[in-house]
Formats: structure tokens, C-alpha cells, sequence
């Protein structure tokens, strides 16, 4: 390791802190640590704030020495640890002279006149064969010069090579308004390196990002295409790295830089739609018969499907959800038949196990696409096509409930989503859905209510059932109502409680006559002329 030496202007005094730098075959190559710069200027501000609020101390010795950073001198060699004892000695001996005059001294003037002078000095490659000094002057008030060479910068930095290709062979240049000071040493070390890209192994993402946008301003090509393989190379999942990484690449694309691997990882060819990967996707899901996997593939790929479609930007295709559908009820009705076939009940076990396992597998991947259709405000058409399941629902019967009493479920589902707004089918779809899975459901209630099903919630369906009875005419709830009622008064709880529907349309029908009320009120007003419409006077 060699030196990296930072020095510090106060009070025509120079104080030396020493940074490890790396050794290139080059000379040195100067890159200070991540934050030794800021850290170096906080600590001085911090200090310099400490002396100006605590009050003078009585001696004058204690006084310079507690002005005085320490040098950790472990990482200074024995010839600069005895300048730096000199400098002190000498330093104490004129503070202490200094310090019999020291009230008529303006303290804050002092501190001003040592802020404005503060600096950082650096040098790159051979300091005795540096032939230009670069000064850099922060936004925040700091300032840097760097000893360089000219054929070194003039050689890796369009910008540099320009402006010293308008400037006469002075030795100086200046550059204001630096945002990234720390940044801006790192990349002139780096044009002293020959493999750039193992220099920023090590380093963090956001960092590296940083390098690249100096290395832009600079026209540093080398490092910007040493930093696109780093961001090419790296992994980078969290979202905010992600939006980073791509706003800082995207400008970059018609540079010919080669941002395209960059970008790839994250867009995929515009004329390869994801539609036939979705569709894949789920073709794989529905086809398995693991358990376990099934299940947490369905958890996942719903809750992202919700996710996406919250911020609306997922391009599923409704149709491809549909066809999966039109699939599972094809399998499910055969199912069906077979398992209502008289000589069904003497066959093996283990063949009557595997029907029945099958026809819990159609039915709870049913219950997963309608979940993905209502998340997406799109079930209006699949409760239409489970509506008119006539077949299925009249095989539904000749099967034991053990077997069949899963279908309901989805009976289930289709009425919580009608209750809770998620779709709006069609009055005739909806008094079709009641006449044709409403027994159905009410023969496998008591199953479905000893909880059988994971996934029922007897309340919701209850409400759900009620409501969508009462969005029906007057007339068609009274018929489903009063057939509710039969069965209800024989079975009791293992049949669905529908309270709420009976009551809201007992008051419709027998209390709150509302058409003929309001059909009254309407003559009442027009033969009164200026009445109200209640008939009385305004």
C-alpha cells in the first residue's frame, strides 16, 4: 500500500493525514475510501463547531492541542512521523506565544478565515513527474487539487482533451460547481488503471452508478463500458435498484454503448408477447398433481396477478382464462358421467379414489381461475357458462356428497362475487344460476358447513345468496325464497340460513308497497296541481 495524503490549509499551517491507496504497475493509483473524503470534512466541521461552543479552556497548551485531528500513525512511516512531530513541536511553541495575545483575537473571523481555507490535496501516478494541477470546487463549499498529467487525462477523457486542446500549456485548470466531489478523484484514479472492471468488484451498486454518470460528464469511455459490465454482470432485484440501473443506462442506448443486455433483463422483445408464457404458465400449474407445489404456485401467481393488475400493467389475455375454464369443465363433466355409471360403485377402491381425487383437482383449479376473473372484474361470462351446466348440475344428484359436494363451492364462489360487486352478470344469469345450483348447494351444505372445505365461509356465502336473491324481480324472489323455505324447516343448520334475503323482500311484499305508494303520490300531485308529492300542500 502506498500514501494517499490529504492536507488540510489553518492558519498558514499545513497538517497531513495520511488515506491507504492501492499500487498500480502504472505509479500510484490514488482512490481514497468510500467516505474518507466527507468523513474527513464532517469530523473537521464537527470539531470546528465543538471549539467555537465550548468555552476557552485556561491553558493555551490544551487549547491547540485539542484543535489538533489525530494522525493515526500507524500508517505513516517513521521519516513523515518525525516531520509530523516537528511540525507539532514547532507548531505548540508559536500557539503558545501566539496565546498571550489571544483576546484581542476575533474567534469567529478566525473560524471563517480557516473554513474558506480548508482544501484537500491528491496526487495521481508519480507526484515528481505530475505536470498539472486540477482544482475542483464543490457545491457544498469544499475544495480539491489533484496533481496529474496531462497526456494521462488528455488520453482517457474527451471532456479533458477538449478543454485542454483550447488552453495554452498552463499548468492549471479549475472546475466549479462539482456535485460529486468524491466521485470525481475516484475516476481520475481510475484513468491511471489498466483493468478498470476488477476495480469495481468491490464495489456497491449505487456507487457504481455514481462512477458511471461522472464518467459520462468526463467522456470517460473506457470506464463507462467497464461500468455497463459490472451492471450487466451484477444482480440487482430490489425495485428501487432496478428503477435506478435503468434510468441511469436508458439515455445511453443510442451511444452504442451496448445497453441492450442491460435493458433485457428487464423488457422482453416487444414482438414476443408474454401471452403464450402466461399461458404456459398455467397450463403447467393446472396440469400438476403435487399438492404442496400446486398450491403455493396458485397462492403466488394470484397475488401477483393482483398486484399487476392494481397497477395496471399486466396484458393477460381474458380468452386464454377462458379456455383454461372451457378445459376444466369438459374434464370435470366426464368425471361426472363416469362416476355415475351404475357399476361406478363396484369398482376397486383405488379406482373410485383416483375419480374422485381427479374431480377435486378440476374443481379446485375451477375455484382458482374464477378467483383470477373476479380479481379482474371479468367473471360475468363464466357465470353464465356455469349456469348453464344443466347436465352437470342433474349428475350432481346421483353422485355421494363425499364426492361431488367440492362443485358447490363454486356455486359459493359466484355468489359472494355477485354480492360483493365483483361482477355484474345479467338478470337472466342470475335467476338461471338460482334454479339451477341453488339445491344443489343447499344438499351439500352440511358437508361444506362441518368445514370440509378450507375455503368456505358459511356467512359469506350466506350473504352472498341473500343478495342475489334480492336483485331478482319481486315475484322470482318469492318463488326461490319459498322453495328455500321447504327445505330449510327439514334440515335447519345444514341448510343456508337466508334470513336476510326473506326479510327484505317480506318488507318489499307486505310493508313498503313502494310502486303503488309512489304511483299514488305522483296523481295525488297532478290533480292537486301545486302539491307536493306526498299530496300535501307545499
Amino acid at each position: 500500500m502506498a500514501d494517499f495524503t490529504v492536507r488540510r490549509l489553518q492558519q498558514g499551517h499545513t497538517r497531513i493525514k495520511t488515506v491507504p491507496i492501492a499500487v498500480t504497475p502504472e505509479g500510484f493509483w490514488c482512490c481514497p475510501s468510500p467516505a474518507a473524503i466527507e468523513k474527513n470534512l464532517k469530523n473537521r466541521n464537527h470539531q470546528d463547531k465543538r471549539k467555537t461552543a465550548s468555552p476557552p479552556n485556561s491553558k493555551a497548551s490544551s487549547i491547540q492541542r485539542s484543535s489538533l485531528p489525530p494522525v493515526d500513525k500507524r500508517l505513516v512511516s517513521a521519516p513523515l512521523r518525525s516531520k509530523l512531530a516537528d511540525d507539532d513541536h514547532s507548531h505548540l511553541n508559536s500557539a503558545t506565544a501566539a496565546s498571550i495575545s489571544s483576546n484581542s483575537v476575533d474567534r469567529p473571523q478566525m473560524q471563517s478565515i480557516e473554513t474558506k481555507q480548508r482544501k484537500i490535496y491528491a496526487s495521481f501516478g508519480r507526484p515528481e513527474t505530475s505536470d498539472m494541477k486540477v482544482t475542483l470546487h464543490g457545491k457544498e463549499g469544499s475544495s480539491m487539487r489533484m496533481s496529474v498529467h496531462r497526456n494521462i487525462l488528455a488520453e482517457h477523457s474527451s471532456f479533458f482533451a477538449d478543454k485542454l486542446s483550447r488552453l495554452s500549456p498552463a499548468s492549471q485548470v479549475e472546475i466549479a460547481d462539482c456535485e460529486d466531489v468524491e466521485i470525481f478523484l475516484e475516476v481520475v484514479g481510475l484513468m491511471y488503471c489498466e483493468e478498470i472492471k476488477c476495480r469495481l468488484i468491490k464495489r456497491s451498486l449505487s456507487r457504481v452508478l455514481r462512477i458511471l454518470k461522472v464518467a459520462e460528464s468526463l467522456g470517460f469511455h473506457a470506464c463507462i463500458e467497464s461500468c455497463l459490465d459490472y451492471l450487466e454482470a451484477v444482480p440487482w432485484v430490489e425495485e428501487e435498484e432496478e428503477q435506478n440501473v435503468i434510468s441511469s443506462v436508458r439515455h445511453l442506448r443510442d451511444d452504442s454503448y451496448g445497453v441492450g443486455p442491460i435493458l433485457n433483463r428487464v423488457a422482453s422483445d416487444p414482438s414476443n408477447p408474454p401471452t403464450d408464457t402466461l399461458a404456459q404458465i398455467m397450463d403447467l400449474v393446472l396440469g400438476s398433481s403435487e399438492d404442496r407445489g400446486r398450491r403455493e404456485m396458485k397462492s403466488l401467481v394470484l397475488n401477483l396477478l393482483k398486484e399487476s393488475d392494481r397497477d395496471g400493467s399486466v396484458g393477460i389475455c381474458t380468452e386464454t382464462l377462458y379456455g383454461s375454464c372451457r378445459h376444466c369443465l369438459e374434464s370435470l363433466l366426464n368425471l361426472f358421467r363416469c362416476a355415475s355409471e351404475p357399476g361406478f360403485s363396484h369398482e376397486p377402491l383405488g379406482s373410485r379414489d383416483r375419480v374422485v381425487r381427479r374431480i377435486s383437482l378440476e374443481v379446485d383449479n375451477l375455484l382458482w381461475l374464477v378467483e383470477i376473473l373476479a380479481v379482474r372484474h371479468a367473471a360475468d361470462e363464466f357465470a353464465s357458462i356455469w349456469a348453464s351446466q344443466d347436465e352437470l348440475a342433474e349428475l350432481h344428484s346421483k353422485l355421494p356428497t363425499m364426492a361431488r359436494h367440492q362443485v358447490s363451492c363454486v356455486t359459493s364462489r359466484l355468489f359472494v362475487a355477485i354480492g360483493n360487486r365483483e361482477m355484474l352478470p345479467s338478470k337472466e344469469t342470475r335467476k338461471l344460476l338460482l334454479r339451477v345450483w341453488l339445491q344443489p348447494l343447499i344438499d351439500d351444505y352440511g358437508w361444506l358447513r362441518r368445514g370440509s372445505s378450507r375455503s368456505f365461509d358459511r356467512h359469506a356465502v350466506e350473504e352472498g345468496i341473500d343478495r342475489t336473491i334480492t336483485t331478482l324481480p319481486l315475484e322470482e324472489q318469492q318463488s326461490v325464497l319459498l322453495s328455500w323455505l321447504r327445505s330449510f324447516l327439514k334440515v335447519g343448520d345444514d341448510c343456508p340460513n337466508l334470513r336476510g334475503a326473506f326479510e327484505v323482500w317480506w318488507r318489499r311484499t307486505f310493508t313498503m308497497p313502494y310502486v303503488e305508494h309512489l304511483e299514488g303520490s305522483f296523481r295525488s300531485e297532478k290533480a292537486g296541481g301545486g302539491r307536493g308529492c306526498l299530496g300535501l300542500d307545499a
